[in-house]
């Protein structure tokens, strides 16, 4: 075994567009829990954040709604938002990881709008935190295609999250090995280092653990490693009542994570957290992999295929929808484009039948089975009549 093992702590945090206003005014209780559990985040680390690393993503939409002012005087009783982001920007504990804005499975949406995704949350991030040159990149549900690479690679990501389920070696490596150290991938000339999810200890993370099970876990499943192993977990943030749970000592942090801090500073443990970007500045990485398209578990589903947004017929018929008139928009704005056009009110129409569209792709659309489809039809329904608005002012 290794003398020294490090754990990359990873969170997703993510509501959907205009979700946490509806729920303070008609579930209170569930904003509140939702808004605690991730303003106990950076609270939690207050007093040891020189030992905590902790890795966070935060989709565009919650950034959005955490910055409206509007909001923040509504929620300030709870949480005071602004304070909020100040704290996640300036403890040193955390590091922000990268996103698309409106948190789509990327693979399952129109490679066209792959981009406006990933830029509309950089500049959202940009303006909010202090990020890394080569940031990391948390692909929304952890929805991974090599097709990707490209992508985050002309974004300026370093390295790209992805579930043990999918990742096949190219490079001989022992199972160890390839779960346990960071790897290349390589798509269209282009490369990125990725970095391997522990799916088990995962799902231990999001459900509730005990300390001493997830150290005696960790130690056999490195103790053949002859290197130094990276492991790393991730999970939701705010979501399940380990980590909405208010009781004092029975959440995550109170029961979990604080408790491995005060192990990691008595010498009780050879876990270290650790941030990627450092463990990757110190080792490097190892071989070369694939990743099969798929996604993180939900619980229920597996991940691969991505048939938990996509195995329905109303899902399927809204993701050709989507297609369809992102293929639409698409072709308005190259045309408005080339015409060079200044015409403001058709500017104005097709940068908001863009952003309808890129809204209609938010991966809880179709998370839900079909109860939501019909959010994304109304967004494609606003899309199509702004696009028959612009139409009008090409003539």
């Amino acid at each position: 075994m290794a003398d020294t093992l490090y754990h990359a702590l990873v969170l997703s945090l993510h509501q959907p567009s205009g979700n946490l206003e509806h729920l303070l005014a008609h579930d209170e209780w569930a904003a509140r829990e939702i808004l605690c559990a991730m303003d106990r985040i950076p609270r939690s680390l207050a007093e040891c954040s020189d030992q905590a690393r902790i890795h966070l993503s935060l989709s565009g939409t919650l950034l959005e709604t955490l910055s409206d002012p509007r909001f923040q005087e509504r929620a300030y009783g709870i949480v005071d938002c602004g304070a909020l982001l100040w704290q996640l920007r300036s403890t040193p504990g955390i590091d922000v990881l990268g996103t698309g804005y409106y948190y789509p499975v990327l693979p399952l949406v129109p490679p066209a709008d792959w981009d406006a995704q990933v830029e509309r949350w950089q500049g959202i991030g940009g303006r909010l935190f202090s990020l890394n040159e080569q940031p990391g990149f948390w692909a929304p549900e952890m929805g991974f295609c090599m097709e990707m690479i490209p992508l985050l690679r002309r974004h300026g990501y370093r390295y790209v999250l992805v579930d043990s389920e999918h990742v096949q070696p190219v490079t001989a490596m022992r199972w160890e090995e390839l779960r346990y150290q960071p790897h290349l991938a390589r798509y269209g000339g282009a490369e990125i280092v990725v970095i391997v999810r522990d799916r088990e200890l995962s799902s231990a993370q999001a459900s509730g653990m005990e300390l001493d099970w997830f150290l005696r876990e960790v130690g056999e499943r490195t103790r053949h490693c002859t290197f130094p192993p990276l492991v790393t977990t991730c999970s939701d943030g705010e979501n399940g009542g380990w980590f909405r749970n208010t009781t004092p000592g029975s959440n995550f942090w109170d029961a979990f994570y604080k408790p491995l801090l005060g192990a990691v500073q008595a010498g009780a443990t050879a876990l270290r957290p650790t941030f990627i970007r450092d463990y990757l500045d110190r080792f490097g990485v190892h071989g070369e992999v694939t990743v099969g398209p798929g996604a993180w578990n939900t619980g229920w589903h597996h991940g691969r295929d991505f048939l938990q947004w996509s195995g329905s017929p109303a899902q399927q018929d809204a993701l050709t929808r989507v297609d369809e008139i992102s293929q639409a928009v698409q072709a308005a704005l190259r045309n408005a484009t080339h015409i060079g056009s200044r015409n403001p009110e058709l500017l104005e129409l097709l940068e908001e039948a863009h952003w309808r569209v890129l809204r209609a792709e938010t991966s809880c659309n179709f998370f839900w089975g079909d109860a939501w489809v019909m959010r994304c039809h109304a967004d494609l329904d606003q899309a199509c009549e702004c696009l028959e608005r612009a139409n009008a002012c090409f003539n």
